[in-house]
């Protein structure tokens, strides 16, 4: 599946000339695993209220979204075909107004945890037993509202509420540790009072026993350091920050797509 997700993206970026392929390369096993393991949601009833709630606070990784929810069946190949285009459904950022499946609408980056922390307080409030998820980038926690939101939800005793980070290095620019380093997520995240845990982004095993014991954490919420690769399983986009937000050209497609294969 995440394979099948891989190809998926860099065609979708290719076709609209314009997209974010580096990020969703690396995040997509994490939300494959997701999806395939932990995930409570029904797919002949996308807004079903008890449903597990996804958050992607770094948007502009939509074409993992789209991918996974083609692959499901909850969006058309049609409909990820017209990625980035006037009047489509699949916009260049995920928007929970236009698109099935997709819960939050993101824009500027660091807002998805305190939304996601929303979602968690609501449904103590509910007594629901859903659970919520967050993907942020590694790039993102630069943000402020990061912390203030980390630091709200143990407050919040939201044992509900699961942040997973794209731990990849590289953000917009150029690698972290050239732009600003953020040093040891992990350990920040644990002294707000988380449970951390520790993976290969790109192991399916270690994803699926991480959400696991994510999902089975009651007391505190939970954040999963997911070391990636940018780019992850395209040889010349792998640790390239130039296709942080760079759409192949027609050879560099139809090597991705033999190496992809």
């Amino acid at each position: 599946m995440a394979r099948k997700c891989r190809i998926d993206i860099v065609e979708m970026v290719h076709k609209a000339g314009a997209g974010h392929p580096g990020g969703s390369l690396s995040a997509i096993d994490l939300i494959v695993g997701l999806y395939g393991t932990g995930f409570r949601f029904k797919l002949d009833e996308p807004n079903w209220e008890d449903r597990d709630r996804f958050i992607m606070s770094k948007g502009h990784a939509s074409p993992a979204v789209y991918s996974m929810l083609h692959n499901l069946g909850i969006i058309s190949k049609k409909d990820i075909d017209g990625f980035r285009t006037l009047g489509s459904i699949c916009q260049g950022h995920v928007d929970m107004k236009w698109t099935n499946g997709v819960d939050f609408s993101a824009g500027s980056l660091g807002m998805g945890l305190s939304f996601g922390l929303g979602c968690a307080i609501a449904a103590k409030m509910d007594n629901s037993e859903r659970n919520i998820w967050v993907m942020i980038g590694d790039g993102e926690t630069q943000e402020g509202q990061i912390w203030e939101a980390a630091m709200a939800a143990d407050f919040h005793q939201t044992g509900n509420l699961n942040v997973i980070i794209d731990r990849n290095r590289i953000q917009n620019d150029d690698f972290m540790e050239v732009q600003m380093e953020i040093g040891d997520i992990g350990k920040k995240f644990e002294s707000f009072g988380w449970k951390i845990i520790e993976i290969d982004g790109h192991s399916m095993t270690e994803i699926i026993e991480a959400i696991d014991l994510a999902t089975n954490e009651n007391e505190r919420p939970c954040a999963i350091v997911a070391h990636t690769v940018k780019g992850k399983g395209v040889s010349f986009m792998e640790n390239n920050p130039s296709f942080h937000g760079k759409a192949p050209n027609d050879d560099e497609l139809l090597l991705a797509l033999e190496e992809l294969s």
